[in-house]
């Protein structure tokens, strides 16, 4: 019998991106909430390098980082293909996944940073958004007509950004600048591979509203 068990944070993109492809391939799984004040022996243990969530412990054998670990549940469990099987929109999938992946920090940043630290993440997080806007002109999803790894990948533009500026009140993305993300960020939210898998806004807007009055 299969022993999985996932280190996380109810809250985290990361976290989520791994639930949703546990999901979505239908593995039954123990989910392990972490304190990362408090960090526990198994989570110390099972990713010493970064010692970060998310942490996949499949049979006694620890995956780390989010993208790597939606790469391994693809290629060992039986389920709807995650990645696509052609190899070109293979490469566009991974290289649209790890551009979104790769600006969560600027996006972060912009709302809790000040003075030029802000100023710079705001000038990041505006290039970020107007090439997706660009990217995803008729779009339905990042590569095909499939949801797969970009758009797990794009959990935290598709959902917590708009969590994020309801917290802070601050209006970073519009329509009349962004209409192809908007268009597809509405899209994306109310998909049902999507919606049922999201972590509840209220609760996650309760969590972000009280990070922001510590910031």
């Amino acid at each position: 019998m299969e022993d999985i068990k996932l280190l996380g944070l109810w809250y985290s993109p990361a976290s989520h991106r791994v639930e949703w492809a546990l999901k979505i391939k239908g593995v039954k799984y123990e989910f392990i909430e972490e304190n990362l004040q408090n960090k526990s022996p198994l989570l110390l243990e099972s990713n010493p390098v970064h010692k970060k969530i998310p942490v996949l412990i499949h049979n006694d054998k620890p995956i780390c980082e989010s993208m790597i670990i939606l790469e391994y549940i693809d290629e060992t469990f039986e389920g709807p293909s995650i990645l696509p099987k052609d190899p070109y929109d293979r490469a566009l999938a991974r290289f649209w996944a790890k551009f979104l992946d790769d600006k969560v920090a600027a996006v972060v940043n912009f709302f809790f940073l000040k003075g030029e630290e802000h100023e710079k993440s705001n000038e990041e997080v505006c290039e970020m958004l107007k090439v997706l806007d660009n990217e995803l002109k008729d779009k339905k999803f990042f590569v095909g007509d499939k949801f797969g790894f970009a758009d797990i990948a794009a959990n935290f533009v598709g959902y917590w950004l708009g969590v994020f500026q309801e917290a802070f009140g601050v209006v970073l993305v519009t329509s009349e600048k962004f209409p192809n993300f908007c268009a597809w960020r509405d899209e994306y939210v109310n998909c049902s591979l999507v919606k049922k898998y999201l972590p509840p806004k209220n609760d996650l807007l309760a969590f972000v509203q009280a990070s922001a009055s510590k910031a």
